[in-house]
C-alpha cells in the first residue's frame, strides 16, 4: 500500500470541518424528532412491560417488523383502570422524545386505551377473571336469607328512586319490618369507598338480619362503583346475608356476582322480603291443616277399630255401644279444643304482627312524626348541636318531604344524649 503523507488532511481544500460533541448530536436529533412528529397516536402490541417502584410504566410497542420503546409516567397512568399486560393490543397517544443517557428515542405516553374494547370493559373483565379464580363467585360461599328478616339494612342513596321503591313496597306488603337506611353516594370516585364502609359498619352493628345494596339503573359509567374491587370484597366478607339490586338485567356488576342473592331492580329486592312473609303465613296455614287432618285420621282409625271389635264380640253389646258413644263425645271435644288452640295461635300471631307494625318507623311517620337529614350528605339528624345556621335540611314525612333552612339552633343541654 502507498504511504500517506502526515499532512494529507491539512492539504485537502474545502470548508473547515466541525466536530460535534455527543450531547450536541443528541440534542439536535431530539429537536428534529420533536419538530417532525409532535403529538402522535401509535398502535402496537405491548411487550416487556414493567412497573417501576416510582410508579412509572416502561414497555415496548411492537408490530410484525419494528419495536418502539415507550414510557408512561405516574402522573399520566394513575387514571388507567385496567391492567397493562404483555400481549395486549393498545393505541397510545403521546410524543416522540430522546432519552439522552442512552441515546434512544421513545414514545412518552399520555393516554392509552385497548384496541377494539373499551378501557372500562377491559378493567371489568380483568377483575372479574381475578375474583373468579379466587372463588368469590362460588355458590358454596353464598349465605341463605333468613326465613323472615324482621330488620333490614339498606345501603343506597337517600336521594334516589331506589330507596323510594323499597319503602313503598315494604310499606304495603310487610309494614312490620324495621328498616335502617345508610345513605351513601352511588356513583363518582368516592362512592366505592362509602359503599364498602357502609357494609362493614352494618356488620359491626350486627342488629340487622340482612343487607340490601342498591341503586337504580344507569350506564356502565354510572354503575362503575359496584364494579370496584373494594365493594366486591366487602360484600364477600360480609357475615350478613346480602341482596344486590343494582341497575337492570343488562347491567350485571361484580357486586351482583359476589352477593348471596342477585335481583335486577330495587323493587325486586323488596318483593323478595314480602314474598317471604307470604310464604311464612302460608306455611303456618298448611301446618294447621295438616295437624287437623292427622287428628281426624287418628279418630277415624279408632272408630274403625272399635267397629271391628263390636262386630267380633258376641256380648255384652250395650257395653260396647256405651264406649262408642264416649269416643264420639271425646272426638267432638277434641275437635273443639283443636279449633280453640288454632284460633288462639292465630290471634297471637296477628297480635305480634300488629305490634311490629306499630313499632315500624313507617308507622311513626304516619302518626305525625318526621325524619330529617342533612341535605347533600344524607346524614340523619339526631342532635341539634350538630346544626349550624344556614344549613339545608331535608325532612321526610309520611307523605312527601320538604327542604328547609336552619335559622336558629336551640340546644337542650338537659336532655339525655343517647348513643346509637
Amino acid at each position: 500500500m502507498p504511504k500517506v503523507a502526515p499532512d494529507l488532511f491539512s492539504q485537502i481544500k474545502g470548508p473547515e470541518r466541525h466536530i460535534y460533541k455527543v450531547r450536541e448530536i443528541t440534542k439536535d436529533i431530539k429537536l428534529i424528532l420533536e419538530n417532525s412528529f409532535g403529538e402522535v397516536w401509535v398502535e402496537g402490541e405491548v411487550s416487556n412491560f414493567k412497573s417501576a417502584a416510582s410508579g412509572h410504566f416502561y414497555f415496548s410497542l411492537k408490530d410484525e417488523s419494528a419495536v418502539l420503546a415507550a414510557a408512561m409516567f405516574s402522573r399520566a397512568n394513575k387514571e388507567v383502570k385496567f391492567k397493562i399486560e404483555d400481549g395486549l393490543k393498545m393505541v397510545c397517544f403521546g410524543r416522540i422524545d430522546v432519552y439522552p443517557p442512552r441515546g434512544n428515542y421513545q414514545l412518552i405516553v399520555e393516554k392509552i386505551e385497548p384496541k377494539g374494547i373499551g378501557a372500562r370493559q377491559l378493567a371489568f373483565e380483568q377483575l372479574k377473571k381475578k375474583l373468579f379464580k379466587e372463588g368469590l363467585f362460588e355458590q358454596a360461599h353464598k349465605k341463605p336469607l333468613p326465613a323472615m328478616p324482621f330488620k333490614l339494612g339498606v345501603v343506597t342513596s337517600s336521594q334516589g328512586a331506589a330507596v323510594r321503591d323499597i319503602l313503598q313496597i315494604l310499606r304495603k306488603g310487610a309494614p312490620f319490618i324495621d328498616l335502617i337506611i345508610r345513605p351513601v353516594r352511588v356513583q363518582g370516585e368516592a362512592a366505592s369507598g362509602e359503599i364498602a364502609g357502609a357494609i362493614e359498619d352494618f356488620n359491626k352493628f350486627g342488629q340487622v338480619d340482612a343487607l340490601i345494596i342498591s341503586r337504580g339503573g344507569g350506564s356502565i359509567e354510572d354503575l362503575w362503583s359496584f364494579n370496584e374491587e373494594i365493594v366486591a370484597r366487602a360484600i364477600y366478607n360480609s357475615k350478613l346475608p346480602t341482596i344486590s339490586a343494582v341497575g337492570h338485567q343488562i347491567n350485571i356488576t361484580l357486586s351482583d356476582l359476589v352477593a348471596d342473592v342477585f335481583v335486577e331492580t330495587p323493587s325486586a329486592a323488596a318483593k323478595i322480603i314480602v314474598d317471604r312473609r307470604n310464604v311464612l303465613l302460608a306455611d303456618l296455614d298448611n301446618y294447621r291443616h295438616s295437624l287437623s287432618s292427622s287428628i281426624l285420621e287418628v279418630i277415624y282409625n279408632l272408630k274403625h277399630a272399635l267397629a271391628v271389635l263390636l262386630g267380633a264380640l258376641i256380648s255384652p253389646l250395650d257395653r260396647l255401644l256405651e264406649k262408642q258413644q264416649l269416643i264420639d263425645e271425646f272426638s267432638a271435644g277434641l275437635n273443639r279444643q283443636i279449633r280453640q288452640i288454632l284460633n288462639i295461635t292465630q290471634e297471637k300471631l296477628s297480635y305480634i304482627i300488629e305490634k311490629l307494625e306499630v313499632l315500624s318507623p313507617l308507622s311513626v311517620l304516619s302518626r305525625g312524626y318526621s325524619l330529617s337529614t342533612q341535605l347533600g350528605t344524607g346524614e340523619i339528624i339526631k342532635d341539634a348541636v350538630k346544626l349550624n345556621e344556614g344549613d339545608k335540611i331535608k325532612t321526610i314525612l309520611d307523605k312527601g318531604s320538604f327542604i328547609s333552612t336552619v335559622r336558629e339552633v336551640i340546644k337542650d343541654d338537659k336532655r339525655e344524649k343517647r348513643a346509637f
